[in-house]
């Protein structure tokens, strides 16, 4: 099929990759001009260094020249300049293309998920929400990965399955796509805590119980917007944040670690030119919490910490200090 990737960082030339391997027809949009040259000429993105890519993807940086045409669309790019560029992409699809949402996060202004905001500009096309545990740079090498692709319309879920699925990257289908995104969303927020937590050297027993409570939290905010409980305890839930608050390779828990080492957030972005999406999630996830009357504390620790001057250490010890609970909600 010809497909088109919107994003050329780590996860979308990773994407890119894959749909190569699995001899599509892969055009790659890149924001910046140098990364389009050094995939076109010697088939490496700075992105993902480490990675030989096939020789068959083409990249551009025009908008027009990769998605005209496409039979799948892939979106990539971070989630506060997603509505952009898909409204730079809608001229230019045909009313068949299928779309697919790789991109993780809340849209802050309009605390819509990613496959909300691109339906909005494709007046109501379904998207299909891929995502589950999986770095960039391990699927690129070819190592094991499980992934979900959500839709309400199983028909095109289907579709992204047969188009990504390989032996070693194995494609789920499910309904639930709110389920789906706001577990690869909310995941990040947890994961800059469990960062945090590392940084203080708080031991292993406070992440497991932060990973714990955070999942929790994503749990019961999901059931406030209509997702299955059950979608928690899955590939987009449970298995998205476990790797994204324990693996190395995880941007948001790094950055926590440098906050709980000491370093400020303006400290820990300076030089950094790929996003951390927890930090931006952190300031959506907080307003869909409160419009929706959902009670998400790693998520307000995190925003105090990270926006309002808390002392980690402080906004930890708080968390461990609320009033005893029963650990299910009734």
């Amino acid at each position: 099929m010809r497909c088109a990737v919107v994003g050329a960082g780590a996860w979308g030339t990773a994407l890119a990759d894959r749909l190569a391997r699995n001899a599509h027809v892969v055009r790659i949009w890149a924001y910046e001009p140098d990364v389009a040259e050094s995939i076109n000429a010697r088939h490496v993105n700075r992105f993902l260094p480490d990675v030989m890519l096939p020789d068959t993807i083409v990249a551009s940086t025009s908008m027009r020249d990769v998605v005209t045409g496409a039979d799948v669309l892939v979106m990539v790019a971070p989630s506060h300049v997603t509505r952009a560029m898909a409204e730079a992409a809608q001229p230019h699809l045909s009313g068949e293309t299928t779309v697919v949402v790789a991109s993780k996060g809340i849209e802050q202004h309009t605390l819509a998920c990613m496959s909300q905001v691109v339906e909005d500009v494709f007046d109501g096309v379904p998207a299909v929400a891929l995502s589950g545990p999986s770095f960039a740079a391990e699927v690129a090498r070819g190592m094991p990965t499980a992934v979900v692709a959500a839709c309400a319309d199983s028909a095109p879920a289907q579709l992204v399955q047969r188009v990504f699925h390989a032996p070693a990257f194995r494609v789920y289908t499910q309904p639930d796509v709110i389920g789906a995104e706001l577990g690869g969303a909310v995941k990040n927020v947890i994961a800059v805590a469990t960062g945090v937590c590392e940084g203080l050297g708080l031991g292993f027993n406070a992440r497991a119980a932060l990973i714990t409570r955070g999942l929790a939290e994503m749990t019961r905010l999901g059931i406030a917007l209509g997702a299955d409980a059950e979608t928690f305890a899955g590939l987009a839930g449970l298995g998205d944040l476990v790797l994204t608050c324990t693996g190395s390779l995880s941007r948001n828990r790094a950055l926590g670690l440098e906050i709980g080492q000491g370093k400020t957030l303006e400290e820990t972005l300076s030089g950094r030119e790929t996003v951390a999406e927890g930090v931006i999630t952190t300031r959506s996830a907080r307003a869909l919490a409160e419009r929706e009357g959902v009670e998400m504390p790693i998520v307000e620790a995190v925003y105090d910490v990270l926006f309002e001057g808390r002392a980690p250490r402080d906004a930890m010890t708080d968390l461990m200090s609320r009033d005893p609970r029963a650990e299910r909600d009734e």
